[in-house]
């Protein structure tokens, strides 16, 4: 993939969809949405979600990046790829009564055991609380299988450090086409993502699991999205990004086990981009 320079195009006025609140400082917005948003305080503080989950809150900020993108709780929401379900955890409920959640997760048909394994427990999640996660629709998303939602049925797709993923495996404008389908003419696109030096030379499959802003534009740009405003919400200046193994040697992973664990519990997650894009209004 080619890194370009280029100029973002000037968005019509009849194209802006969101509020002028979007073009507000960041502390500002996420202020404004708190006074709006105690169903998803009370829900992030909700004895549902572990204590292990919850610890990582200090680095995800879960309550202020969702604010941020916009998150309202008669949304349809399409998440990419929900892992074990950490802002399944957040989410679903909040969208439960009033709209819907889709877990685009991975290829069910896979022979790859650790994947299956990753499903398994995420059903069995699912299933064991009927009240929160009752309503979640599973959907799957590989090279093959793009059908994440009803094209154009989406107001927002959320994508959670996924996308050195299917860089890694050449794959990620299959990824940005199937959100760009999914989502309805003005919706949006959220993303977060571990973030490269930008003075570093790009990797296009990125195997330290850190990714430049400037790509991340560029496929984004490709799949026909535009960009809104990014955010340093989730940045950590104290992650240089120069790791033994990657961006898997902070925590939660700690790759190289205890050597130098209290080093690298102290620089904590990594650095993180954190972006938002549209699907334009025709």
């Amino acid at each position: 993939m080619s890194i370009r320079c280029r100029k973002f195009r000037l968005l019509p006025a009849g194209v802006i969809a969101l509020s002028a609140l979007m073009w507000l400082p960041v502390d500002v917005r996420a202020d404004e949405s708190s006074k709006a948003g105690p169903d998803l305080r009370r829900i992030i503080a909700g004895d549902h979600r572990s204590a292990r989950y919850r610890a990582r809150d200090i680095y995800r900020h879960p309550f202020k990046t969702l604010s941020w993108f916009g998150l309202k709780p008669d949304m349809t929401v399409v998440e990419i790829w929900p892992g074990g379900g950490w802002y399944t955890d957040i989410i679903a409920p909040y969208v439960r009564d009033r709209g819907k959640y889709y877990a685009a997760g991975r290829n069910q048909d896979t022979g790859n055991k650790r994947i299956l394994a990753s499903i398994k427990r995420y059903e069995k999640k699912l299933k064991a609380r009927p009240d929160l996660f009752g309503k979640v629709i599973v959907t799957q998303l590989s090279q093959k299988k793009t059908a994440i939602a009803p094209p154009g049925s989406a107001d927002m797709v959320l994508t959670f450090r996924n996308i050195h993923n299917w860089m890694k495996y050449g794959f990620e404008r299959t990824i940005f086409d199937a959100m760009f389908t999914a989502l309805k003419p003005g919706g949006i696109l959220g993303i977060v993502e571990h973030r490269a030096d930008p003075e570093e030379f790009p990797d296009p499959q990125t195997l330290s699991g850190y990714v430049q802003e400037e790509q991340v534009m560029e496929m984004a740009r490709e799949a026909g999205f535009e960009f809104v405003a990014k955010t340093e919400i989730n940045a950590n200046p104290k992650d240089n990004r120069n790791h033994p193994a990657g961006v898997w040697t902070l925590p939660p992973t700690l790759r190289l086990g205890k050597k130098d664990r209290d080093k690298y519990l102290a620089i904590g997650e990594s650095d993180r981009m954190t972006m938002m894009f549209r699907k334009p209004v025709k």
